[in-house]
């Protein structure tokens, strides 16, 4: 969430009312709240108590005996008919006209000049990707959210954000990971939602318009109109299968606590989600976009079980009584990480770019702390530097 979105969010109405998240596997398609807006203000989310209290985005799995099949492959860039808006999909009501007074009052959204030296510390060590062929499951970490993916003899890139600043931030702390000349061919993009830190369009303009886009329900028009010609968006629990190499690699799109917002008018316009996506053998990584903590994550590692890595964002989480609900703090993202029933855990969505008010290094610090109290290897705990890669080891 950008300074520019938080701002922008003073033009919608004091309180959102609280709305059930939809039912694993009800597709906007399908289920009711087409056009839904907001009930009466509750008075709730403008206070100076927490946005949202933890019996709602804790809220436990909902109890199935045994996961419901996987969606059979849609069809990629298929036109697709959406509800004028997902507000219906919060888990968290936004936050209201008190709450961002009370934010520009305190003036917290940054870290305390005195922990800025530590931006020097901040690990930044780029070096060559891996070599890779059909069978190479392997990632590189360009910063933020932006990750190269490579799996089934296929480049995805997550997220991608390779401009030096963004709307309504300051400039990246760190240098992107991986030159943009040195990326080999992109054969498709995720992208999580549309804030400014996670969807670039000056990055996106680098890109061939035949690029395949793979993004959340109601944001095929914004690419389009851009000249991207193969766009695909998907509800949550649908997936697309793109041709490889080494076989199918197939994407699912699944849910995540947050929200979508670009400008004043499209609050909710657009889905938000994450990514799951398997490698011909069978390999998973779940990429999580932006999200706050809750009982989604028990929902995904149910419906996909054996995920190998989950690349989670630890950064942009202070203070907590306003981020917490969109967020995940860095022991938030270690127990969303054995919700998830993942292996291994990626960092990410920190060492880049400042948005919120804890000092750069803290959440590195914090997610080792996390990851060593639950006694589980270290070697699992993926704490890559900007710019460095890993290869995931075949089962």
């Amino acid at each position: 969430m950008t300074e520019q979105t938080e701002r922008s969010l003073a033009e919608q109405p004091p309180d959102t009312e609280r709305l059930p998240p939809a039912a694993p596997g009800d597709g906007a398609e399908r289920g009711g709240g087409a056009g839904h807006t907001p009930g009466p203000a509750t008075g709730q989310a403008t206070t100076d108590a927490p946005v949202l209290p933890h019996a709602t985005t804790d809220a436990p799995a909902l109890p199935h005996a045994t996961p419901p099949p996987l969606t059979a492959p849609r069809p990629l860039g298929e036109p697709r008919t959406w509800p004028r808006d997902f507000t219906h999909r919060l888990t968290a009501p936004l936050p209201g006209v008190r709450a961002l007074a009370r934010i520009a009052r305190e003036g917290k959204l940054r870290p305390p000049p005195e922990t800025l030296l530590e931006i020097q510390k901040l690990p930044f060590e780029p070096g060559p990707m891996p070599v890779a062929d059909t069978t190479t499951l392997a990632l590189t970490w360009a910063g933020h959210a932006s990750w190269i993916i490579r799996i089934g003899g296929l480049t995805v890139l997550t997220d991608p954000v390779w401009s030096r600043k963004i709307l309504g931030t300051p400039a990246r702390v760190t240098p992107v990971g991986v030159r943009w000349e040195d990326l080999p061919p992109v054969d498709a993009v995720v992208i999580s939602h549309n804030h400014y830190d996670h969807l670039d369009a000056p990055t996106l303009k680098r890109l061939p318009r035949h690029t395949p886009l793979l993004l959340p329900a109601g944001l095929a028009p914004w690419a389009r109109r851009r000249g991207f010609t193969r766009v695909t968006d998907l509800d949550w629990w649908e997936a697309v299968e793109l041709p490889a190499p080494g076989g199918p690699v197939r994407i699912d799109f699944v849910p995540a606590h947050h929200w979508s917002k670009r400008t004043l008018t499209d609050t909710c316009r657009s889905l938000w989600g994450g990514w799951l996506l398997t490698a011909p053998d069978g390999r998973r990584i779940h990429f999580a976009g932006d999200t706050g903590y809750g009982h989604w994550f028990e929902e995904i590692g149910r419906r996909y079980p054996g995920i190998d890595l989950a690349l989670l964002p630890i950064g942009a989480y202070d203070p907590r009584w306003m981020l917490r609900p969109v967020h995940t703090d860095p022991e938030e993202a270690v127990k969303a990480c054995q919700d998830l029933g993942a292996r291994a855990l990626a960092p990410m969505h920190w060492s880049t770019f400042l948005l919120s008010g804890e000092p750069p290094l803290e959440p590195l610090h914090r997610v080792r702390a996390a990851w060593a109290a639950t006694g589980r290897p270290r070697a699992d705990l993926w704490d890559l530097p900007v710019g460095a890669s890993r290869v995931l080891a075949a089962r």
